[in-house]
């Protein structure tokens, strides 16, 4: 989906063009990568951020120019919000005749690849930004017709009925693919005049000397596996913009620098996630239900870990259904395995039926962001702004993100596009520091609507659990609708929350059966996920000791089981005696879980090459 380059400098077009040249020859077919290197304690990462290549003899003379190219915005991330932006930009400036040069980088390979979520969507703020969305053509076809909600106990379901007013109410609503949409708000983009360069990861956030974000630049092609320049090494493109938008997503690897750079995260709680998996499904025609949104909380899980599962009843010419399992990463016991807490909750008496007889179709996992209101931090600094999820404005109870993020977006476009043409604007930086941004949010909708909920998340971790925050919704949010004159706190952050494997329960699971459940590096391969293999692993670990010494001695080796794509193994040493950690970068589906779940948080996500992970065909 890419525009022509024509609007680049011949050398800035050299260079684009040579890192499409890489990346072509680096795409082999997928396969299960499992490399380590056999010293006293194994060399895992041979990342630059970790260790510099000023320091390595092999990077002598190597070419390390990057050429830069400016525009009026930068936008890192193709996602709902990012795009929601790029296009409110254009509009504003094609409307007051402005010219406004706007460039997104997405690093995935084509737009929308990358996105996974349920999705039930809530057209509010697609409403606000492309009003004639349905003469568009806009992939919205399945509004919801039917609303379900339940209980599960082992062997039963208790409905429970869903009150008008209560966030789970989907009157109105439309079940989509949000990849398939996300690309589609991708090709409006373009046709504003918005420069999409899809495979190209931002992998480092550019300062002037004043302190202010000057850009992005994206990531190096042609490294080996362990650290040296291959022969076809080509520097990265740097991007330079009077404003940044940083659209990662959830928990987003450049706003995790600019948090710490700018202390972002001052004044408001510490983020709480919770992960995500999703299948695709067709199923017999005859259990299809189009329109059909259910929920469910309880078992497999225990009430003191909070999550639940999602179907989905898409109508798009076929049988499709959506399904998916939620766990929250503030969970306690190590043994547990989100994936396969997914692929036995499959097997209940009340859900094992729908799909008998299907065919499973996709598979992926996302992080989701679940602290709400109290976890939003400053959301502007000198030279950019943070829109979407990778600040985090999901509306937990509600289950939606995708509106919130978009209107984020347009928030953040129109309060930009006023400074950027301000004739009068007298910057005290060179990066523009655009505060109105936050305070046109907070007078909202989006800030209103989560401050409402900004209780039931939190109200879980009583002495009831998941069925403590079901009643604190009934009593405060359907009588009070979120009035009450106090605010909870989260337990703090998800790293935090492991007990000790001695502490804990094993948890056993029931082996797949190959029809209804199944294994995982089979599910990871229908994500269609592929990292060129000779690259540093871009799952980093600060000291390569901390794995075996502390998660594995202390945790029983968690990120074995939290990672839902099997990235993470603990083989025996080649001498026989003890075990060393294997990660295997290659099946990495960038759902940042271990960034955030490691409870010694030694591991840092960071971009592979552009056009890497997951290749989701409306997930």
């Amino acid at each position: 989906m890419p525009l022509p380059l024509c609007t680049l400098s011949s050398q800035a077009h050299h260079c684009l063009r040579a890192l499409k040249s890489v990346k072509k020859d680096c795409l082999p077919p997928l396969c299960i990568a499992r490399w380590a290197s056999t010293s006293s304690v194994p060399r895992i990462t041979t990342h630059y951020t970790i260790h510099s290549r000023n320091k390595d003899k092999r990077w002598e003379g190597v070419n390390m120019e990057r050429f830069a190219e400016e525009a009026d915005v930068v936008i890192v991330g193709a996602g709902p919000a990012g795009l929601s932006a790029a296009i409110r930009l254009k509009q504003l400036a094609n409307e007051y005749g402005k010219e406004v040069r706007v460039c997104l980088v997405e690093k995935a390979a084509q737009i929308g690849a990358h996105t996974l979520s349920g999705a039930c969507l809530e057209p509010r703020a697609l409403e606000e930004l492309l009003p004639d969305w349905k003469e568009r053509g806009a992939p919205l076809q399945t509004p919801v017709t039917e609303d379900k909600f339940g209980i599960l106990t082992k062997n039963s379901r208790i409905p429970v009925p869903i009150l008008p007013g209560l966030p789970m109410t989907n009157h109105g609503n439309y079940i989509v693919r949000l990849g398939h949409f996300v690309n589609w708000l991708g090709e409006q983009a373009e046709a504003l005049g918005v420069e999409v360069y899809p495979g190209y990861a931002a992998a480092e956030v550019l300062f002037h000397e004043d302190g202010s974000v000057k850009g992005i630049a994206t990531n190096d092609v042609g490294i080996q596996k362990d650290g040296a320049p291959k022969a076809n090494f080509e520097r990265g493109l740097e991007l330079h913009a009077k404003v940044t938008f940083f659209a990662e997503g959830c928990h987003g690897h450049l706003a995790k620098q600019l948090y710490n750079r700018y202390n972002l995260r001052e004044k408001c709680q510490p983020q709480s996630y919770g992960i995500g998996l999703k299948e695709l499904w067709l199923i017999d025609e005859k259990k299809w239900k189009p329109g059909r949104v259910e929920h469910t909380v309880g078992w497999p899980l225990d009430r003191h870990t909070y999550g639940g599962s999602f179907l989905y009843h898409l109508n798009e010419g076929e049988p499709l259904v959506a399904l998916g399992f939620v766990v929250g990463l503030d969970y306690q016991n190590p043994y547990l395995n989100p994936f396969k807490e997914f692929q036995r909750w499959k097997h209940h008496p009340s859900v094992e039926p729908t799909f008998d007889g299907g065919k499973r179709i996709g598979y992926g996992a996302r992080a989701l962001n679940e602290g709400g209101f109290q976890s939003i931090p400053k959301l502007t600094f000198p030279g950019g702004v943070l829109i979407g999820c990778s600040p985090g404005f999901m509306n937990v109870p509600k289950i939606k993100g995708t509106h919130t993020a978009m209107k984020s977006g347009m928030l953040a476009s129109e309060a930009v596009f006023n400074q950027l043409t301000n004739e009068n604007l007298q910057s005290k930086t060179i990066g523009l520091d655009v505060p109105e941004y936050e305070e046109n949010l907070k007078k909202s909708w989006v800030w209103k609507e989560l401050y409402s909920v900004r209780n039931i998340r939190p109200s879980c971790h009583g002495i009831l659990g998941v069925y403590g925050g079901m009643i604190y919704t009934g009593i405060f949010y359907w009588i009070l609708r979120g009035m009450e004159p106090w605010t909870l706190k989260h337990p703090g952050p998800d790293s935090d929350q492991l007990k000790p494997a001695k502490d804990c329960t094993p948890i056993e699971y029931p082996k797949p059966d190959g029809k209804i459940s199944f294994d995982l590096l089979s599910s990871v391969a229908l994500s269609g996920t592929n990292h060129e293999h000779d690259q540093p692993p871009h799952l980093t670990l600060k000291d390569d000791s901390v794995p075996v010494n502390k998660n594995l001695a202390i945790y029983d080796g968690p990120e074995q089981r939290f990672c839902p794509a099997g990235v993470y193994e603990y083989v025996p040493l080649e001498t026989g005696e003890g075990l060393r950690l294997q990660i295997n970068a290659q099946n990495c589906v960038h759902c940042k879980t271990c960034d955030i779940k490691d409870p010694s948080q030694n591991i840092n996500w960071v971009v592979p090459e552009g056009g890497g992970g997951p290749a989701y065909n409306g997930m």
